[in-house]
């Protein structure tokens, strides 16, 4: 039985009981992920293949084969499209390694689960995050109407997390963005990239609908086409129409590959200039908070920019400056030559996101500090931003933390913004991260990470309240936790699995999980 695309989404929308799009139906069939046919011009999907990407016992009992009884499918949050679980103000910049706002929810709000009986917070409570990240919990607290303090290391983790929950005058700062637009389209409009681009556009789709046809991922993941091989072939192939229509248009395509700059490295010449204009434009923003809430767009735009292939885009390999075989979208793609079609689209989708948010958002105090949670008096640096709230603090204490510190050996914190560091001449303090990629998964690597996680809930302790509550996210697959929790004069007291789905990484077909532990004071 054969199905359009519409009754396909509806079939799955009643399959999983939420909705599903007929986008949705559609990015699956791009991706290789459910078969489709034309038949007189109209995708159709065999039900078939519905029902065996669909099938959720089965995935179920493989995910339980291999990581064990104990998984709790609740905190799944399965059933959350990928718009809710990046709503509003989560999606306002890319970030590696950040937990979904549900989980915060969950066990920040009490109304979240009609059947938990557990309540550690309350409206008015203050929450603290010593590994801040993308500010998660901080825009959480806010909608649910708590306190929350952030601490980060990173100047920039800082900068995005403040920036998120601050308030706008949204029509002043839409109005600021449309004349920066206004002024780079006419920087763009005498560059000659624009005819350029239209051309390579037209010749790029032309040659994917013949060589790369809506078959092409199918065939790939069912063994019938080798994609290196033909990947490779093609992408020899189209290069000369590019080699051509560079030589035409005199597209400067040198990269100073020795370049200590990032910006230098990773931008087309092009690019960087129209970089430096919108920069420089921004900085002429009198307005402190709307040249802030600029910043942060033109460093998302900046990500999206820089000259790699779309499979790499998460982890740089080497600068591209020609077309390329993208793996990601199986076909030919292009680098970019103009930031323009990303400044405009992040321009207008920033402020419908800090609108929304503005809806949610309760009067209630946010910020993340920078600083080194090892060692921070919280107190006194608050005293220094917001005197009336630090009296409450004191006050008050702090109820609890909600974090996820960062996963011994997987990521470099610093140098996954090193765009912005580079552009906005932030301080970097790659040195005082914890677990980072650079220094490995290794026994040595291992025992600094146990002891710095816990010296930073050893600080901690010293601004909360007597009765604390303490949420660390974390794949704890080394074992480290109990240890870190005794070192901290914490202990365990429950711990909850989940299982999480819908990664955004190459392997995010693997399955994986995360536990949750819940820690309080040793001698409660």
């Amino acid at each position: 039985m054969l199905l359009t695309l519409k009754q396909a989404s509806e079939w799955a929308s009643k399959h999983l009981n939420k909705n599903v799009t007929p986008a949705n139906i559609t990015y699956l069939i791009q991706y290789g992920r459910i078969e489709s046919i034309v038949d007189n011009g109209l995708t159709m999907v065999p039900i078939k293949s519905l029902e065996a990407y669909y099938n959720l016992d089965r995935r179920e009992k493989r995910w339980t084969d291999e990581l064990g009884n104990d998984l709790n499918w609740t905190l799944s949050f399965e059933k959350f499209k990928e718009a809710e679980t990046t709503k509003h103000v989560h999606r306002l910049h890319p970030y590696k390694g950040k937990f979904i706002p549900q989980l915060v929810e969950y066990f920040l709000d009490s109304h979240t689960d009609n059947f938990k009986t557990d309540v550690y917070f309350k409206s008015g409570d203050i929450v603290l995050d010593p590994f801040c990240g993308s500010g998660t919990t901080l825009v959480q607290a806010s909608e649910l109407g708590m306190h929350a303090i952030g601490i980060d290391v990173s100047t920039f983790n800082a900068f995005m997390s403040n920036a998120k929950v601050a308030a706008y005058d949204l029509m002043h700062l839409y109005g600021e963005s449309q004349k920066i637009t206004a002024a780079l389209k006419n920087i763009v409009a005498t560059s000659g990239i624009v005819e350029f681009e239209t051309k390579l556009t037209e010749k790029l789709a032309d040659f994917n609908k013949q060589y790369f046809p809506i078959s092409f991922k199918r065939q790939v993941r069912s063994g019938e086409i080798d994609q290196k091989q033909y990947g490779d072939e093609k992408e020899a192939v189209f290069f000369e129409i590019y080699h051509k229509l560079v030589a035409e248009y005199q597209i400067d395509t040198r990269m100073p590959a020795d370049s200590a700059r990032f910006m230098k490295q990773w931008y087309l010449p092009r690019v960087r200039a129209e970089i430096d204009f919108v920069h420089n434009e921004i900085l002429k923003v009198v307005d402190t908070s709307t040249q802030k809430a600029l910043m942060l767009i033109l460093s998302r735009t900046i990500r999206s920019c820089r000259a790699t292939t779309h499979a790499d885009l998460g982890t740089l390999r080497k600068p591209v400056t020609t077309t390329y075989y993208c793996r990601k979208h199986g076909k030919i793609c292009k680098p970019l030559f103009s930031i323009l079609g990303w400044w405009e689209r992040y321009c207008k989708d920033s402020v419908q996101r800090w609108n929304e948010f503005g809806r949610l958002k309760t009067d209630t105090f946010q910020h993340c500090l920078t600083g080194d949670s090892r060692t921070i008096d919280i107190f006194a640096m608050l005293k220094g931003i917001n005197p009336q709230f630090t009296e409450q603090v004191q006050k008050q204490r702090i109820k609890g933390i909600f974090t996820s510190p960062p996963y011994v050996g997987l990521i470099n914190y610093h140098e996954q913004h090193a765009y912005a560091y580079d552009l906005f001449g932030f301080k970097r303090l790659d040195e005082l991260e914890i677990g980072p990629l650079f220094r490995g998964k290794g026994r040595v690597a291992r025992e600094s990470y146990i002891h710095g996680v816990a010296e930073v809930f050893k600080n901690c302790r010293r601004f909360l309240a007597d009765d604390y509550d303490v949420f660390i996210v974390a794949n704890d697959k080394f074992n480290m936790y109990p240890t870190i929790a005794d070192i901290a004069g914490m202990h365990i007291v429950n711990q909850r699995k989940r299982p999480v789905l819908n990664r955004t990484e190459k392997n995010r077909e693997s399955v994986y999980s995360e536990t949750i532990f819940h820690l309080k004071d040793k001698k409660d």
